[in-house]
């Protein structure tokens, strides 16, 4: 019985986001350790092998960071389409909090970031600081377990959800070189062909994730970062506000083990291998790093606090239940996790590899600092702040 009991304690905590997070840290740990060491060069060359036919034939490391992230990206658009339908953003009232709360956490920190950069060669970089990592800060968030409301939880997702949403129209809108606008034209064919298919009540996965193929191929050739072929797909497959279960969320229980336990891993394992150089320590304090940490930790914690803070007192959105404003500072320190996304805006924004390796150690750095402070924060904060 007690062996029975453990086993079921088990795999709800393998369930949990917990393990998606744990993996994570495991996966960064691995790639630090890589990227110190002899094997830095066989690693890099591994993620240099180019697999593929034709037009189709990208390095390892281009597969991972354009079409398993657009697979992580798809299960991103599920979350918000499924939220907007009939979850926390379903509603005027219940997602205008988290909304303006993401906006604060958006903007405040790439204003800092660029006050920081201004002038500067590496001022493209202000939308680095903009992103939370949705895996990290729900993890950490989870670790907490009672000792925070779970009306805070369900705040941070809704939150980071926004948050995503915002990375990727600056990813779409700012970071993206040139247009192909023939292969931007078939791309949107595709994309009437799958809203159609929704409109006269198609119900088959098969029938939307062939053409999205199609469409991240389109996408990707067009110029516009191929990840966003995820979120557009994801906002044409059908869902409903029934217990019935939809195509939407029967793809999003499908993804959730994959994108958690296996592409986020991955993306962490062949993207932060970050090569420890004595240069770097004094990046931290350069416009930069600076830019990067304070952004992050100070940025995120004052935007999403002020503004949601001024949402309330404009009586355009309400706390949720049984939280205070200490639960909002710290939930604000939790935004300050900008790990994966960051990353990934940090490899759109430089081409010197120098400026990579140092805006990789801020986000680091700021990520492990925002995700410890915020933990004990919250930790520290009694049934309403």
């Amino acid at each position: 019985m007690a062996k029975l009991i453990n086993l079921e304690a088990f795999q709800r905590f393998f369930r949990s986001g917990q393990v998606g997070g744990f993996l994570l840290l495991i996966c960064v740990a691995i790639s630090l350790i890589i990227a110190n060491t002899a094997s830095k060069e066989s690693f890099e060359a591994f993620l240099a092998t180019r697999l593929g036919f034709g037009e189709v034939n990208y390095s390892i490391l281009a597969w991972i960071n354009d079409a398993l992230m657009a697979i992580f990206f798809l299960l991103v658009g599920l979350e918000i389409k499924r939220e907007l339908v009939e979850g926390e953003l379903s509603s005027l009232k219940s997602a205008a909090l988290p909304v303006i709360a993401a906006l604060g956490g958006m903007l405040i920190p790439a204003i800092i970031y660029s006050l920081f950069n201004k002038g500067a060669e590496t001022a493209g970089g202000w939308g680095i600081p903009m992103a939370t990592d949705i895996a990290f800060a729900l993890a950490i968030i989870a670790m907490l377990g009672k000792s925070v409301p779970a009306s805070l939880k369900i705040f941070l997702a809704a939150l980071a959800i926004v948050d995503d949403l915002g990375a990727i129209l600056v990813i779409a809108i700012f970071y993206t070189q040139q247009i192909h606008f023939e292969y931007l034209a078939m791309a949107g064919g595709i994309l009437v062909l799958l809203g159609l298919m929704n409109y006269f009540g198609v119900k088959k996965l098969v029938f939307y994730l062939i053409p999205g193929i199609f469409l991240w191929y389109f996408i990707h050739h067009s110029g516009i970062h191929a990840t966003i072929a995820g979120v557009l797909l994801a906002f044409t497959i059908p869902t409903n506000e029934t217990d019935i279960e939809s195509p939407l969320e029967k793809l999003e229980h499908f993804l959730t083990t994959p994108v958690n336990y296996l592409i986020m891993p991955v993306f962490a394992l062949a993207n932060t291998n970050i090569t420890f150089q004595k240069e770097m320590l004094t990046g931290l304090v350069s416009p930069l790093g600076l830019g990067i940490i304070v952004g992050l930790f100070a940025g995120k914690t004052i935007g999403v606090t002020f503004f949601s803070w001024l949402a309330v007192k404009l009586k355009w959105a309400d706390l949720p239940t049984g939280t205070g404003w200490k639960h909002i500072l710290g939930l604000g320190m939790l935004a300050g996790i900008g790990f994966t996304m960051s990353i990934f805006i940090a490899l759109l924004s430089f081409s010197e590899v120098l400026h990579v390796s140092e805006a990789k150690f801020a986000i680091l750095t700021a990520s492990i600092l925002s995700g410890v402070v915020g933990f004990v924060f919250l930790k520290s904060v009694k049934a309403k702040g």
